[in-house]
């Protein structure tokens, strides 16, 4: 291979190092290094002086540790075998990442594995030369993007997953939510793999998760969205999953024949299959309550019957009350006379009643014959008797009726007055309102 004249850059526009092809050199070659690079030369394995921009020629006077590796004289002439690396030192912004494979995390909100990716970029820097050509290079001959990328994937991989768990852990949300994160997130890991990479002597200038997300075939994903929609749809709505499996129940049985307590067997447990076996048994217990309500007044309208002085409810063949010790048969016995009957309903009334079992109206006798009568009415439906209240004429003692001003027998005035002034008083009156005498003493 012949002796290169001049060495130059002559490599692809995205890579960090670049080795040049041809290690046959001669101390008058020439070293053309370009702006934001720099190149160094290796000499039987070993890093020799590094150039900076500009043109260089190799020689010993350039190169003093030349000297001794060649075996020349100070300022000879010779060729001799070396390589030469370019590194771009420019900043380079915009490097890809991303997982390969879906990381398996569990959800600490709603307790589910759910698969996450996540992706994104960095910046960096070349800051030491020899240390990232000694540490990362190697055999290589060209380091660029994706071989950075790949070397360093697994520490990348590494942190991102610990962090974004811890993340999800001590924050307490689901991984639904981490996006809300991600500028956190990303900064924690910019500050705990920048060390790593000051080690191989570049410099982290900035670290960016673009997004963390999960697959949309992913069955945990799947089943975690279709439960906060349903959720969702339920709040909106106005009830909770409860209700709903309760209501999915009674729509079921509804649509199936079978007595109550079937259908309360079988509510009680669907109830405990589902983990609210009490508040689930309960709402059944009370529908199945309803549900036989009907069926069952008959038969116990048939069985038992009430006593109509206390209302307690006594077995139908009974002859005394269990309570107030009624005597049915009496009750019963020829000649016996009826009980009244209410002026509301005209169903009879219980003895001692003060209302009506059946309508509730309340009972309101006649002074002359006992039988009830309507609260507003003038007389006695049963016997006539005037209802209305009665006061004493003061001067001859006839019955007079309330809001009569004058009595019928005599002529006196029925209104109470003032003995001094007789100007008209109300009863119950103490002092006279105009003249101010005492009325009661």
């Amino acid at each position: 291979m012949a002796i290169v004249e001049v060495v130059k850059y002559d490599g692809p526009p995205d890579v960090f190092a670049w080795k040049h092809p041809n290690p046959e050199l001669g101390t008058w070659t020439q070293l053309i290094v370009n702006e934001s690079q720099e190149a160094i030369l290796f000499k039987g394995g070993q890093a020799l002086d590094i150039f900076g921009a500009g043109r260089h020629t190799l020689s010993t006077q350039n190169i003093p540790i030349l000297q001794s590796l060649v075996n020349l004289p100070f300022g000879g002439k010779s060729p001799f075998a070396a390589e030469v690396w370019f590194v771009n030192k420019l900043n380079s912004l915009d490097i890809k990442w991303g997982t390969a494979s879906p990381v398996q995390l569990q959800d600490p909100k709603y307790q589910i594995i759910v698969s996450v990716r996540s992706f994104g970029q960095f910046g960096l820097q070349i800051e030491d030369t020899r240390k990232f050509l000694l540490k990362l290079t190697g055999t290589m001959r060209v380091f660029d993007k994706e071989t950075m990328t790949q070397y360093f994937r697994g520490l990348l991989m590494m942190n991102i997953k610990e962090l974004i768990s811890s993340y999800l852990v001590h924050k307490k949300i689901s991984i639904l939510e981490i996006n809300a994160y991600i500028s956190e997130i990303s900064k924690h890991i910019e500050e705990r793999i920048a060390p790593v990479f000051q080690e191989a002597g570049i410099r982290l200038l900035h670290f960016y998760i673009d997004s963390v997300n999960t697959p949309d075939n992913d069955p945990g994903t799947v089943r975690l969205k279709e439960a906060l929609a349903k959720k969702a749809e339920m709040d909106i709505i106005g009830y909770s999953y409860q209700q709903e499996r309760s209501f999915d129940t009674l729509e079921g049985a509804a649509t199936n024949e079978g007595s109550g307590s079937g259908l309360m067997n079988a509510g009680l447990g669907m109830g405990m299959g589902l983990g609210m076996g009490g508040a689930f048994g309960n709402q059944m217990m009370d529908v199945t309550r309803q549900m036989n309500t009907s069926s069952s007044t008959s038969s116990s309208s048939a069985i038992y019957k009430g006593c109509p002085k206390c209302q307690t409810m006594n077995v139908h063949d009974a002859r005394f009350c269990s309570s107030c010790g009624y005597n049915f048969l009496e009750a019963s016995a020829p000649g016996q006379p009826a009980a009244f009957t209410c002026s509301g309903c005209s169903k009879p009334l219980p003895e001692g009643s003060k209302f009506c079992p059946h309508c509730g109206d309340p009972y309101t006798p006649c002074p002359n014959c006992g039988a009830d009568h309507a609260v507003d009415a003038q007389n006695c439906a049963q016997c006539g008797h005037s209802l209305l209240a009665e006061q004493s004429c003061n001067n001859c003692g006839e019955k007079v009726r309330d809001g009569v001003k004058f009595c019928p027998n005599c002529g006196t005035s029925t209104s109470l007055r003032c003995g001094q002034c007789q100007h008209e008083v109300k009863p119950g009156q103490k002092f006279c309102l105009e003249c101010g005498n005492k009325l009661i003493e």
